[in-house]
């Protein structure tokens, strides 16, 4: 049920996009992939945090000439791996891979620093809905029962926010997005290590390929 909310959500989105694009005097859509290197801080010295390589595949709207606005819809993972300190005892130490599987909604301003009829370089930022669609956790090392606190699917949120900012540059029909994506709210819902609340956000490097089909 929680799924097919969060689907209807994004249709309704999607289709409000297409709706407002017939408003702007320049108009494209087109289908994107994509890389992402993703890591979730946390505020602890108790978990050590490391990047995680995904893909990430997607559709955009630009509306606009000099000035233009952008939102897309990415289906993309993104993640760390938890690495928690060794106990005594022979324990072995804890290892968790970390997989948000994320349909990711960014909405960019952006504008044109230079317009020519073959080329354009272009600078923008936003901000970014991420519907968390389900979490994963792949337990590398070590038993998550020897610790008590240990990370589960339950521990992350279904709606979190970023900012980003990039440089896009369109040769033809083709667009290049590299941007940087920094966390604006807590991914966990309320997770505790010996009592203390931990924050963990998503930061992403991402790298887009777009086809402006028209």
């Amino acid at each position: 049920m929680k799924n097919q909310n969060v689907m209807r959500k994004i249709t309704l989105i999607i289709a409000a996009f297409l709706i407002s694009g017939s408003m702007f005097g320049q108009f494209h859509f087109g289908p994107q992939i994509g890389y992402s290197a993703s890591n979730l801080t946390l505020d602890t010295d108790s978990i050590s945090n490391g990047l995680k390589n995904n893909l990430l595949l997607g559709v955009f709207v630009r509306m606009g000439k000099k000035i233009y606005l952008q939102p897309e819809v990415n289906w993309m993972t993104q993640g760390s791996v938890f690495k928690y300190p060794s106990f005594q005892d022979g324990i072995v130490p804890l290892e968790q891979n970390i997989k948000l599987n994320t349909i990711q909604v960014p909405v960019n301003l952006g504008w044109r620093i230079i317009n020519l009829e073959v080329v354009n370089i272009r600078l923008f930022a936003g901000v970014a809905a991420n519907f968390l669609m389900n979490a994963v956790i792949d337990t590398k090392s070590g038993d998550p029962a020897d610790y008590n606190d240990a990370l589960v699917p339950d521990d992350f949120k279904t709606v979190t926010w970023q900012w980003d900012a990039g440089l896009g540059v369109d040769v033809l029909m083709f667009a290049i997005d590299v941007k940087y994506m920094g966390g604006l709210t807590n991914v966990l819902e309320d997770f505790k290590i010996d009592g203390n609340s931990i924050t963990s956000k998503s930061n992403l490097f991402v790298v887009t390929l777009g086809w402006k089909i028209f």
